[in-house]
């Protein structure tokens, strides 16, 4: 039986602040970076390779190193698990992790130690569907109601979610999971691009990728908001110009405004018939985007990319304060969290709508967007999952997302895992500050120190 030998956490930091990618009214120049674990054991793949898991959560930049310390923190207590039990006791591994009294205090789930023990975690599930010689998606739609409930942290959730509840929503879509995996098999699944609407590209760009967008079948378009309403009004009316008004637009605020500024700024570019405003005021503000959704209806409100846990969620939904869910793989504690999530939205008959714009996040929440779609939801109404076109390329099983004809969709992931292994000589380039890019570019006063970033037995 495989055991943990040893994990290694790396500072990965792309410079994507020299294009503009991902940058919003909120965040202006991020670098695009990951906290990415790689759980090592001595046993071997269903293919013979080296059995190993690989796990990341997303920032922006400053600050990684501090998620790579807690997420070392976390991981070291793996070390000596056996694989094979881990992989019969999922939840058993979530418990273990969140049990840290010490490490909790920092928290509790939420901030750095939930952003690290989401990374944990993820590479824990690659591991365990790599074991199993599984895409992820598939290791948890073979799963009985039963299992996957267990899988699921149900605490502080029974006064809108039970256990029972949660048995009914799955054992109603069991008999019927095959006939969705087929079809998603045939069409994948709605895709929609964020990549043509960053804020720091200029008009004629802009231009440039919403026809991109167009010609690339998609249906679904966002754009970044919320700096000036001036600027906003121009950049709406070259897109709906581009994209016409058959096919959605949809804006988001990134967090920037307050309740009363959010409502007259959306009714402002409410002439361009947005399909939500996403993340219109600050992310804590529960009854704030309740307010907002009565006002500014039928535009939709979506949010949940900085919801801290499912508690949040679970007041969102009871406060009726969004239209769309856009849960985080890199910000809920994994797939623990995140089916907890799945079967609230479900209980609640809100879409899910997952975030996905940072790296490494498109590649895993394909698996999460399948998941909720055969095993929870079993509808796609109003479901359509976002896909950014940035740093795909340092993944050894990266996402595809194609035309289906009726629609720009994510393929269905086939190789093992929960598509999060980096490509080795990406990490080496780009590893934060001792990397061949940032060693050649980067000033002292931004690499400071660096943590420990390995263990072993």
């Amino acid at each position: 039986m495989p055991q943990i030998t040893g994990v290694t956490v790396e500072d990965v930091r792309f410079p994507t602040s020299l294009t503009g990618d991902g940058s919003d009214a909120m965040n202006k120049d991020g670098d695009y970076s990951a906290a990415y674990v790689v759980v090592h054991t001595d046993g071997t793949d269903t293919a013979g390779a080296p059995l190993t898991g690989h796990g990341l959560t997303f920032t922006i930049g400053r600050g990684n190193d501090i998620v790579v310390a807690a997420a070392l923190q976390q991981a070291t207590r793996l070390v000596g698990r056996d694989v094979d039990e881990m992989a019969a006791d999922m939840g058993g591994v979530y418990r273990f992790l969140t049990s840290d009294t010490q490490l909790r205090w920092l928290g509790p789930e939420k901030g750095v130690v939930h952003l690290s023990l989401a990374a944990v975690l993820n590479a824990s599930w690659d591991l365990v569907a790599r074991r199993s010689g599984k895409p992820l998606w598939r290791l948890l739609v073979d799963m009985s109601p039963e299992e996957l409930v267990d899988v699921a942290d149900l605490r502080y959730l029974s006064d809108a979610l039970t256990r029972d509840d949660a048995l009914r929503i799955l054992r109603a879509k069991e008999a019927t999971k095959a006939a969705r995996v087929a079809e998603l098999a045939r069409t994948g699944y709605p895709a929609y691009t964020t990549s043509a609407g960053w804020l720091g590209y200029d008009d004629d760009k802009l231009r440039r990728l919403c026809q991109e967008a167009v010609d690339a079948g998609y249906g679904y378009i966002k754009l970044k908001v919320g700096a000036d309403l001036d600027d906003d009004i121009r950049r709406c009316s070259i897109a709906r110009e581009i994209i016409g008004y058959e096919r959605k637009l949809m804006i988001d605020a990134n967090q920037v405004w307050d309740v009363g500024q959010a409502i007259d700024w959306v009714r402002a570019l409410a002439r361009f018939e947005p399909h939500w405003i996403e993340e219109p005021t600050g992310p804590d503000d529960i009854l704030g985007h309740a307010t907002i959704r009565r006002a500014v209806a039928p535009i939709g409100v979506a949010t949940g990319e900085h919801c801290h846990n499912r508690v949040m969620f679970k007041q969102l939904f009871q406060a009726e304060a969004i239209d769309f869910c856009q849960l985080d793989t890199g910000r809920l504690a994994s797939i623990n969290e995140i089916v907890a999530v799945l079967l609230l939205a479900a209980k609640f008959g809100v879409p899910v709508c997952p975030h996905a714009g940072g790296v490494g996040l498109c590649e895993m929440v394909q698996h999460v967007a399948v998941l909720d779609y055969v095993a929870v939801s079993g509808d796609l109404t109003n479901r359509v999952t976002e896909f950014v076109d940035h740093l795909h390329e340092h993944f050894t099983d990266a996402c595809v997302v194609r035309d289906s004809g009726s629609g720009t969709a994510y393929v269905l992931p086939e190789a093992p895992g929960y598509s999060t292994r980096m490509r080795p000589e990406s990490v080496d380039e780009y590893r934060f500050p001792d990397g061949r890019y940032w060693a050649a570019t980067a000033t002292p006063a931004l690499t400071g120190g660096q943590a420990p970033t390995a263990v072993g037995l």
